[in-house]
């Protein structure tokens, strides 16, 4: 692997905040990504019928907890599986490309925070830290591309040349994203309390399962940062 996974940190600010987080990182060498297809799109409409109501499920009203220790409303910006899940329960799931398609389907099936990066976009390590305000996050805003900041003290991902994904995991960069030539990606599964851990690598095996299925010959590597408790 050429991006090592023991370069990725999480800050001290973070666990102080919420002790209980746990994050399975997993880099992807050789994807093969491309539009979406008739597989991928069977993935989203079952991961759709499988869709709880995000009221109902504990972990989701953890991350709810988190967005607000943090300073965030998350009824406003609301952490990305709440958000994947009330999709899923009100309309369809939105088909981006085969990879993104991927990971969304496993992240509701899971009941579960995942993001996806184009780790050749990279700049230096991804850490998960706490927003000192300065930072640039390149985003599109009214069809054109903007930069905009982050909060001081929000939960953010961030490498060295600046955000990758605001408020934990409510909206992530252009720079970073997972398009239909990406060939390498870094995938972010999140955990709070009381998610249980063994679950959480349920998770990946399956996001795993469908990335060889996409490429069989695709290289996977993983690690668990655990909770801090």
């Amino acid at each position: 692997m050429s991006y090592s996974l023991h370069t990725i940190v999480v800050d001290d600010a973070v666990r102080t905040l919420r002790p209980d987080f746990a994050v399975l990182l997993m880099i992807a060498e050789g994807v093969v990504n491309g539009p979406s297809d008739d597989d991928s799109a069977d993935w989203l409409a079952t991961a759709a019928r499988r869709a709880i109501a995000p009221d109902d499920d504990d972990h989701v009203v953890a991350w709810r907890a988190a967005y607000r220790d943090f300073g965030a409303k998350p009824k406003r910006t609301k952490p990305s599986v709440d958000a994947l899940l009330a999709r899923g329960r009100t309309d369809a799931l939105p088909a981006i490309n085969r990879v993104v398609d991927a990971y969304n389907a496993v992240s509701v099936e899971h009941v579960l925070p995942i993001g996806g990066e184009d780790i050749d976009a990279y700049r230096g390590p991804a850490r998960l830290t706490r927003a000192t305000g300065d930072e640039p996050f390149d985003t599109v805003a009214a069809g054109a591309a903007v930069v905009e900041h982050p909060l001081p003290g929000e939960v953010v991902w961030r490498d060295d040349a600046g955000v990758t994904c605001r408020r934990w995991n409510w909206r992530q960069c252009v720079r970073t994203r997972i398009t239909e030539t990406t060939k390498n990606a870094l995938f972010v599964l999140e955990r709070l309390a009381p998610y249980p851990l063994d679950r959480l690598a349920e998770a990946g095996d399956d996001l795993a399962g469908r990335l060889r299925a996409l490429a069989p010959d695709v290289r996977i590597e993983t690690r668990v940062i655990g909770p801090a408790t």
